[in-house]
Formats: structure tokens, sequence, C-alpha cells
């Protein structure tokens, strides 16, 4: 995707530095060195309010047997469904909460085809049944919008919405200056979220 620009203008991680700095006229290094965290808190922020397609991920992969575990994707955000393929048809494999797997399978070395998942924590889904073979698997989930660093110097949010990310990390910033202009950067950050 490209940012529809507007008189040459794009937003960058670097431009948006800047744009804080100048914005917050303030320079020092204490502050500085704030903003890659006002950026993430931000980006954060946006992340729980816009689903767009563009963060919805399908992922293929095959299961291993006697292994209930599952691995959840680096920017995992959200689980939309999961599909288990057996004889060449495809069977959702539902959420239930983890104790609801253990009480409906509760010895985890027999094995049959997966009927239930569970998140265990962020990085990881609980699967019941066990896998009894290598079955194929699909994973629908939205994905977070890759993060904004000095090697990463544009994303979804810097290319669709860099309002929303100027204004969004300029009221990150207040908390940190005891500023009593969060009011203002809170209205431009809500108008430019609707």
């Amino acid at each position: 995707l490209k940012y529809p620009s507007v008189g040459g203008f794009a937003m960058t991680y670097d431009s948006l530095i800047q744009d804080i700095i100048s914005y917050m006229e303030r320079d020092d290094d204490g502050f500085v060195d704030k903003i890659p965290t006002f950026i993430g808190l931000a980006e954060y922020a946006i992340a729980t309010e816009v689903r767009t397609l563009e963060q919805l991920v399908v992922v293929n992969t095959t299961l291993q047997t006697n292994q209930d575990v599952l691995n959840k994707p680096a920017l995992w955000r959200k689980t939309v469904s999961m599909n288990v393929t057996v004889a060449g048809k495809k069977k959702p494999v539902l959420l239930r909460k983890y104790e609801y797997l253990k009480n409906y399978w509760p010895d985890d070395t027999q094995m049959d085809v997966p009927l239930y998942y569970a998140d265990t924590d962020w990085d990881h889904w609980y699967i019941a049944p066990t896998p009894a073979q290598a079955y194929s698997f699909e994973v629908l989930y939205y994905e977070r919008i890759a993060p904004l660093s000095s090697t990463n110097q544009t994303n979804w949010l810097t290319q669709n919405a860099p309002n929303a990310m100027l204004f969004g990390t300029l009221l990150q910033a207040m908390p940190f200056l005891k500023n009593d202009q969060r009011q203002i950067f809170q209205q431009k950050y809500t108008e430019t979220m609707q």
C-alpha cells in the first residue's frame, strides 16, 4: 500500500520523531529517548481500536503427532478460526476455555482428531484431543501491524493513518510531560480515529 501523497508528504518513523519534537518543543535527551516508547504505546492503542483486512492472515501448516501445545505467530493479536483437515474434509476446531479442554481430554497421551483449542497465554494455543497424526491445519488470525523502528520506517499506520499516529503519539507523551494539553490531543486523536 502506498500512502496517498499530499504535496509529497509521507510519514516515516524518523519524520514522526521529528514531528513529536517540534510539536512538544522539547529536544532534551530525556524526552527524545522516550519517544520510541510513546510511538509503541500509540501503535498499541490504535491496534486495539482498529482491525483491517490487511491484518487478517491465513496460515496453513501441519500439526505434529502427539503435540498439544502450538506456538502462536510472532505478531498474533486475535484468533478468528481454526480448521483441521481429515480425509480431505475441513473440520472446525472450536474455541473453549483451557479448563474445558483439560476436563474433556484429561489424558493428553491419548490421541485423536483435535476438536477444541484454548489460549493458554499470549504465545501458545492448547488443542484437544492431542493430534493422532500430522493433520493439515489452518489458522485465520489478526496480526499486529509491524511496529515502527529505525529499521522499519513505515507501516500500515504511517501510510494510511499518519494523523492518528501523530496525535496518538502526542497523547501518549502527555503523562510523561505532566502537561495538561492532553484534552487537545485527545480531541484530535478521537476525531482522526472516527
